[in-house]
This record gives structure tokens, C-alpha cells and sequence, in this order.
């Protein structure tokens, strides 16, 4: 039998007093956190190398490998399931990071009361507030179960002796930056706490073939506080997002081990708790009864899922020498872009009117798709013309006033049939709209002034 044998070398050896990062010379700038002066001698850095050792289980055939073991399993939370592939996989460990008050902990504790009404044991360990509170929110949201488990600690070991006496199949750790180990120097939520908790945790989700959720903080940069290698431990890492006055709350997958990352769900965050939305489109739009003008309704695409959305558009003759440009939810740099775009490329006079263009509910447009969209919201205030009321319209803008194909065109059709609209402006493109539904009609166009003459948007019309 093979006997582990190791060998040590002495050096010097500094550590950096913020970070934990270490290396074999003084330097006077940390090479990870690039703080100056943390940098302190700790005395000896042992390097180590380790011999073979008897191996308890043998490689086997991959095709001798039972995959029923790793089978979805879903979490009663339609939307949480729909990011993640089809749902949980056993012994998986998801990391859920997003800004405070997002809702993080108010989903995964409606997640957690979910699962367990399936029979199953859940262990809810909460570092962050006490037992009372969480039972307290529980109840607002009416997430009680008989199987589900609570635990305050922030020690690392006692909650891991949680785990072995619950034994549960799903643990939920709110969350991993509030853990410490005492075998490890640091304070918690330091890089070395973070890794020792994670790495831990990680090891007995594994083992025990436990579904793990962390909650995880960011960074005021929007970035997971901690070290990079807890993203690289964990086998699914979600963000979580959405703005402080909005209801709307999205959920995204950067990295999918066992499932897609170019899905996103969408819950409703109100009083009683949080609801996953299948149609959240009606978040988005406004529907009045008699046409206004500076009105356009786009449909964008949210990974997979299209979603319609609105955008209002108002200008106010002005007479400074310098028109104001004021957005919400789009890009200011872009609008300014169509602005231009409209002013040179369509005759459109907008250099003596303030402008303020915004979207509806409080949702964020990125995608260039939604360009066609913005610049006929302004056109039609400009000459106080509205738009048609069942028409949707998207496609990129150019420079040069061209209309650019955008993905998922088809895609987006349906969508808008779906929800009542009958007509459409897309871009031209060679493959053309696709199957379009039937009673549903197309415009296909290749610049910005076919759009504005047929909608009777252009100066003088």
C-alpha cells in the first residue's frame, strides 16, 4: 500500500494584511487587492508537494455512470426553474448575488418553503438576521412548511453540524460572507474566510449530493465581493436585479454548468412577497383608450424571451442656446446618436426643443433593436402625430439613417400578436420576417425615411 510522504521548504514569506494574498518578496503594492503598504512579513511560506496515496473509488467507464442521480428536480418557482435549465440538480451549489434589497433573501426563502411542501428537508441558515425575523418574513409571505429548517449562526462549524443532524436536501447559507471558520485567520467576509466557507460547504453539498443556494454580495461596482475563485467553485452563479423604486425584479444566469445562460425570469416583488411573472409585458406598457402622441411600442429580446415594452417621448420648444437631453431607462449617448440621426438624415428639426425620452415601469432598453422604437416616439412628438395604436415597431438605426436587421425578428412578431398587436415595422433582411401570423401585418423597411413617410411623421406631412 502506497504511503503519502511530503516535503518542505522554508522561505520568507509576506501576506498582505486586507486580502489574504501572499507571495515570496516584499512588495509595497498588494498584487491582488492593489492596496499599498498591507503587505507584512508572516515569517515562513511552506511549499509542499504530495505523493500518490491508495484511491478508495476506481475510475469507471463514463458510460457506466448513473446520470439519474443528477436529474432536475423543480423548486415550485416556475421562473427560478426556467433560468436554471428545468430546475435543481442534486448536489449542485448556486450562487445568487445582487444589490441589497433586491429580494435575494426573500425568493430563496419562498424557494426554500416551496421545496420543502414537496416532503423534502430544507436547512435555511441565516447569518444576517436572527431566527425571529426570518420567521417573521416567513409569515408575511407565507412561506412555512413543516419540513423547513432555521438556523442562525455565523460560525462555520456549527452550521455544518446543522447539516449533519437535519440532513437536508436543499441547504439555503444567507449568506456565505456572514460565515467564519476558526481555523482560519480573518475576519468574515474576508478573502480567506470566504474561501475556507465556501470550500467547505461546497465539499459537503458534494458528498451528502445536497442542492446548496449562497447568497452571495456585490461589490458597489456591481461585482461579487469575495475572492474570483467562489465564482469558479460553484457550479451556477445567478444575478439578481432590478431598481430600488421599481417592482420588476430580473433574474440572470452568468454560468450554467448544467443549463443555458441565455434565459432570464422575472418575479413582481410586492408586500406579500415575490411572484414570478410568466407575462410580464403588461409591467411595461400603458394602454389608454384615446392615441397620444410620443408613443412606440418596441419588443425586446431578455436572453430567450422577448418582452414588450414601451417608449414615451416629449419635446418642449426651448430658447437656450443649448437644448436639454434628458433619458430614463435608455441610453443617453444613444438617444442623443438618433437624435442627430433624425436631424441630418430625415429633416426632422429638433436643435430648438428640449427632448425627454423614457421608458414605461421602470425597464432598462439596451439592446440596439430598440433604436426604430425611441426614433419614432420622437418623431411623432415633434409634429404632435400619434402612432398607430396596434403597432409595434423595432430594428437598429445607422448612422446613416439605415434600418439594421435585429435577431429573433420572427420571435418577436409572435410576441406582439400574442399580446393584440396587428401590424409591424421591422427591418429589411434577406430571409425575411419569417412565418407571419395570420390577420398580422408587416412593413419591412430599409431606411428611416420610409418609416417616417409611412406613418406621416415627416415635416410638412
Amino acid at each position: 500500500m502506497a504511503t503519502k510522504t511530503s516535503r518542505a521548504t522554508k522561505a520568507p514569506g509576506y501576506k498582505c494584511a486586507e486580502c489574504g494574498w501572499t507571495t515570496v518578496k516584499w512588495v509595497g503594492r498588494c498584487g491582488e487587492c492593489q492596496a499599498w503598504g498591507t503587505v507584512e512579513e508572516t515569517g515562513a511560506a511552506v511549499a509542499r508537494t504530495t505523493a500518490a496515496t491508495t484511491v478508495l473509488e476506481p475510475a469507471r467507464p463514463i458510460a457506466d455512470v448513473d446520470a439519474t442521480t443528477a436529474a432536475y428536480l423543480p423548486t415550485g418557482v416556475d421562473e427560478l426553474d426556467r433560468v436554471l435549465g428545468g430546475g435543481v440538480v442534486p448536489g449542485a451549489v448556486i450562487l445568487l448575488a445582487g444589490e441589497p434589497g433586491v429580494g435575494k433573501s426573500t425568493l430563496l426563502l419562498d424557494v426554500a418553503a416551496k421545496f420543502a411542501r414537496t416532503g423534502q428537508s430544507v436547512l435555511y441558515v441565516t447569518g444576517e438576521e436572527s431566527a425571529a425575523q426570518v420567521k417573521l418574513r416567513a409569515e408575511r409571505i407565507s412561506a412555512i412548511a413543516d419540513t423547513l429548517y432555521l438556523s442562525a449562526e455565523t460560525d462555520l462549524g456549527q452550521a455544518l453540524g446543522q447539516v449533519e443532524k437535519v440532513e437536508p436536501k436543499l441547504l439555503v447559507v444567507d449568506s456565505v460572507q456572514t460565515l467564519s471558520s476558526a481555523d482560519v485567520e480573518g475576519s468574515a467576509g474576508g478573502v480567506s474566510q470566504v474561501r475556507e466557507v465556501a470550500a467547505s460547504i461546497i465539499s459537503a453539498a458534494k458528498r451528502r449530493n445536497m442542492t446548496t443556494l449562497l447568497v452571495g454580495h456585490v461589490t458597489k461596482d456591481g461585482s461579487i465581493a469575495g475572492p474570483r475563485l467562489l465564482e469558479h467553485l460553484v457550479d451556477v452563479v445567478c444575478q439578481f436585479e432590478g431598481e430600488r423604486h421599481s417592482r420588476l425584479r430580473l433574474l440572470r444566469a452568468v454560468k450554467n454548468r448544467y443549463g443555458p445562460t441565455d434565459d432570464v425570469g422575472c418575479f413582481d416583488l410586492t408586500e406579500d412577497g415575490i411572484l414570478g411573472l410568466a407575462d410580464p409585458s403588461g409591467l411595461f406598457v400603458t394602454r389608454t383608450k384615446d392615441p397620444v402622441s410620443g408613443t412606440c411600442i418596441t419588443v425586446t429580446m431578455e436572453g430567450r424571451r422577448p418582452l414588450l415594452a414601451e417608449v414615451q417621448s416629449l419635446m418642449a420648444e426651448t430658447q437656450n442656446s443649448q437644448p436639454r437631453r434628458a433619458t430614463s431607462g435608455l441610453d443617453g449617448s444613444r438617444v442623443a446618436m438618433l437624435l442627430a440621426v433624425l436631424q441630418q438624415r430625415a429633416g426632422c428639426q429638433l436643435q430648438k426643443d428640449d427632448s425627454y425620452v423614457a421608458t414605461v415601469g421602470g425597464v432598462k432598453l439596451g439592446e440596439p433593436a430598440t433604436d426604430l422604437a425611441v426614433a419614432l416616439a420622437v418623431a411623432s412628438a415633434k409634429h404632435k402625430k400619434p402612432l398607430p395604436q396596434r403597432l409595434v415597431a423595432f430594428g437598429e438605426v445607422g448612422l446613416a439613417g439605415e434600418v439594421r436587421p435585429v435577431p429573433g425578428i420572427n420571435q418577436r412578431i409572435h410576441e406582439a400578436h400574442r399580446l393584440g398587436f396587428t401590424h409591424a415595422v421591422v427591418p429589411a433582411s434577406p430571409t425575411g420576417p419569417g412565418q407571419v401570423p395570420a390577420g398580422f401585418s408587416v412593413r419591412e423597411v430599409g431606411h428611416l425615411t420610409e418609416v417616417l413617410d409611412l406613418l406621416s411623421l415627416k415635416a410638412g406631412a
